[in-house]
């Protein structure tokens, strides 16, 4: 199986959080924070979305900065994605 977005969405598949700080403090799974930084999996069409004609800028593979609470967790087989609309992008990773 494989998520196929509608819209303007974008399904991400985030980073590994971090386990240590910088400083070599070794962090439980309670504190790791997760992080705000992930592949782009899929994206969908972009089109008229909400009366606005919306052009996709990120492609599969690219690697983006998204907000904090933005999207939709999702669970498919073993692996955990994200589901963003591409307004919750801040950027792409170059």
């Amino acid at each position: 199986m494989k998520l196929v977005p509608l819209g303007d969405r974008v399904v991400l598949k985030q980073f590994e959080a971090e386990e240590t700080t910088k400083s070599g403090i070794i962090l439980t799974t309670k504190s790791q924070e997760k992080p705000q930084e992930a592949e782009v999996i899929a994206v969908g069409p972009g089109g008229l979305v909400d009366g606005k004609e919306v052009t996709m800028q990120v492609k599969v593979g690219d690697k983006v900065i998204y907000s904090k609470y933005a999207g939709n967790e999702v669970k498919l087989g073993d692996e955990e994605y994200v589901i963003v609309k591409q307004n919750d992008i801040l950027a792409i990773v170059e």
